[in-house]
């Protein structure tokens, strides 16, 4: 006899298979099957018995015909909390995507042993979990939230109050972290300029979390990397607590990533850390979320349906209520689209000591040797004394898969000119985390700069003009973001020689106003409709899908960009269109790929697969990357 019925969410990866099914609950399972609990169901249209997760319970059905009942049930710890099926269902939506594929991020795999002793050693802790799993009763979620953008539907002209008093005289840094505090109320979105000094964003971070915990709520807090990720967390440790910081890590051992989860959805009045995918963590009455240099590309998930960190934070923001703060050097375009239109409001500050940025550009009074020298003469004078007392940071160019060899040589470079300087050499395929205080030369490819206790001694940032030469949309946010971050390594009062950049790059590091290059980049995009003043869609297909996708989605005109053919006949297409046509155009271009996956069945089977499908990537972060034919009708 059937004891209810159960709304499940299949965990599949097919766009036919994401709704909610209704089954029949056995009178076995009445009392286990509750919101959030994993399950097996019998499919009918795969002909196969699949795993999912119940949403929730109710007691009618508006399918007419006999409901299949449980097949059986899994765990009975409820692992999906209201919130977080809320949040995958509406990124899932905005993204063209299926929910499945977000929860896979959001819940490790069940590690039974781990679970076992969880339950026999937490029965409170697991009542908390089903809790959070069933949510509000008084709110019960819809089968789909609109898929509409986590922002205001405004244009990029409209300045908001906040951006204009940015450009002024700011109020003082005194007691920054402690006022930035107190502006992180309910509701309250930040976008917030870090302090330039060694380890300062990991100070700010933890003061931040201090009145969220007191309060007795949770917050969460991403880093770009492991080795942020890891000096983040000690320092929350000393600050807070190790009982109050839960670290949740998708690179974890399977077990320790599981034992983690459930302690995370378990408890509140802690803070979660850890890189992109913290940001589904189930946390309990969540009252802030952090983000740490957002622009880092690591924050862009690669699976589908490839949302980026900082997007799922946004929409999580807007259903919890909780604060955000977006903390970095240098804001990224969309941070600072968010300050433009008034969704967020930016904390400026004035500075009590500007970093010690010198361009070379503007020491070399017109001397062309001088300006093409790689290492100008007044870089080697600082490097050599400064090494007498400490470490100097050298930051090179990452080209690609060169990297090493580029490091190396310049290592083997700079170790004959200080042949009594120990060399250090760091980059993505051998990163170092930390330097001791003693003197060395050490040699970095960007982002791969190892952190130096007290700072390093001077700092030179080389090959600028390779680092802009790099054919993105971004060259210059990233250039910008990656120099500042190395800049804010050096010492107090150390000095940091640009080499071969001027114009408004080096004013902007030199007067540590980076926020103008990055509106000024936006302006640029505004002008000839690039993200993230837009929004894109990249379809990918045999041509007659794409023709369809890109008819139902409404777009024509230069909006419509491409078609490309790739290998085997494929097509690749890219759409444009803005912001308050998001729910529209995603509501389009999923039906077509319920229509096309529905058709696959029927296809002739000489068909290639890829042919006769479609895929949709929502704004993908370098949509035009190798594009050069298109390049020139966009004005790049």
């Amino acid at each position: 006899m059937s004891q209810g019925i159960a709304r499940v969410v299949l965990d599949s990866p097919l766009p036919q298979l994401d709704r909610l099914f209704d089954y029949a609950i056995p009178e076995t399972l009445a009392s286990a099957v509750v919101p959030g609990v994993r399950i097996r169901v019998p499919v009918r249209a795969a002909r196969r018995v699949m795993d999912g997760w119940v949403v929730e319970v109710v007691t009618e059905s508006e399918f007419e015909g006999k409901l299949a009942e449980i097949d059986a049930l899994v765990s009975p710890v409820p692992v999906l909390s209201a919130e977080v099926w809320a949040l995958a269902r509406r990124l899932a939506d905005r993204a063209v995507g299926v929910a499945a594929d977000i929860l896979r991020l959001a819940i490790p795999k069940r590690q039974a042993r781990v679970e076992q002793a969880w339950l026999q050693q937490a029965p409170e802790p697991a009542l908390r979990l089903a809790a959070l799993a069933q949510g509000p009763a008084e709110e019960p979620l819809p089968e789909r939230a609109a898929p509409n953008a986590p922002v205001p539907e405004r244009g990029l002209s409209e300045r908001s109050e906040s951006k204009s008093e940015s450009k002024g005289t700011p109020p003082d840094i005194t007691g920054y972290p402690a006022r930035l505090g107190e502006a992180v109320g309910e509701g309250a979105r930040l976008v917030v300029p870090a302090i330039p000094e060694p380890d300062a964003w990991i100070t700010t971070l933890a003061e931040l979390v201090g009145p969220v915990l007191a309060e007795g709520r949770s917050a969460l807090v991403a880093a770009p990397d492991h080795e942020d990720l890891d000096r983040l967390e000690t320092a929350l440790r000393a600050a807070h607590g190790t009982e109050r910081v839960v670290r949740v890590d998708a690179d974890q051992p399977a077990a320790a990533r599981y034992r983690a989860f459930l302690a995370a959805g378990s408890r509140t009045g802690i803070v979660i850390v850890g890189t992109r995918s913290v940001v589904y963590a189930p946390a309990i009455d969540l009252g802030l979320i952090a983000i740490w240099d957002d622009g880092d590309p690591a924050y862009q998930e690669p699976l589908a349906p490839s949302v980026h960190a900082r997007d799922a934070a946004l929409v999580r923001q807007e259903l919890s209520g909780c604060a955000l703060v977006l903390l970095a050097h240098s804001p990224s375009a969309e941070s600072e689209r968010l300050v433009e239109i008034g969704w967020c409001e930016r904390i400026a500050f004035s500075r009590r000591r500007l970093p010690r940025v010198i361009p070379t550009a503007l020491q070399t009074g017109g001397d062309r040797l001088a300006q093409q020298a790689r290492i100008p003469s007044s870089a080697w004078r600082a490097a050599a004394d400064a090494i007498e007392t400490g470490p100097v940071l050298v930051q090179v160019a990452r080209p690609g898969s060169d990297a090493p060899l580029g490091s190396v040589r310049t290592a083997t470079e700079l170790g004959r000119a200080f042949p009594r300087a120990k060399v250090i050499v760091s980059h993505g395929g051998s990163r170092i985390s930390e330097v001791g205080p003693e003197p060395a030369l050490v040699v970095a490819t960007r982002g791969a700069e190892p952190h130096a206790p007290g700072g390093y001694r001077a700092v030179l940032l080389l090959d600028g003009e390779r680092m802009l030469a790099r054919e993105s949309m971004r060259v210059v946010e990233d250039a910008l973001r990656t120099w500042s971050n190395a800049i804010a390594l050096a010492a107090a009062g150390a000095p940091v020689y640009l080499v071969g950049i001027g114009g408004s790059l080096a004013t902007a590091l030199a007067q540590w106003r980076q926020a103008d290059v990055i509106a000024a980049e936006l302006a640029e995009r505004q002008a000839v409709r690039l993200p993230p003043a837009v929004r894109t869609a990249t379809l990918t297909g045999s041509p007659s899908a794409v023709d369809a996708a890109v008819e139902a989605a409404g777009i024509a005109g230069d909006d419509v960009i491409g078609p490309v053919t790739e290998d085997d006949g494929v097509v690749r297409t890219v759409i444009r269109f803005d912001y308050r046509r998001g729910a529209e155009v995603a509501t389009a271009l999923r039906t077509e790929l319920l229509r096309h996956a529905s058709g696959r069945r029927s296809a002739a089977k000489d068909h290639p697969p890829r042919a006769v499908g479609l895929r949709v990537r929502m704004d993908d972060a370098e949509p035009f990357v190798g594009e050069r034919a298109q390049a020139g009708r966009m004005g790049r």
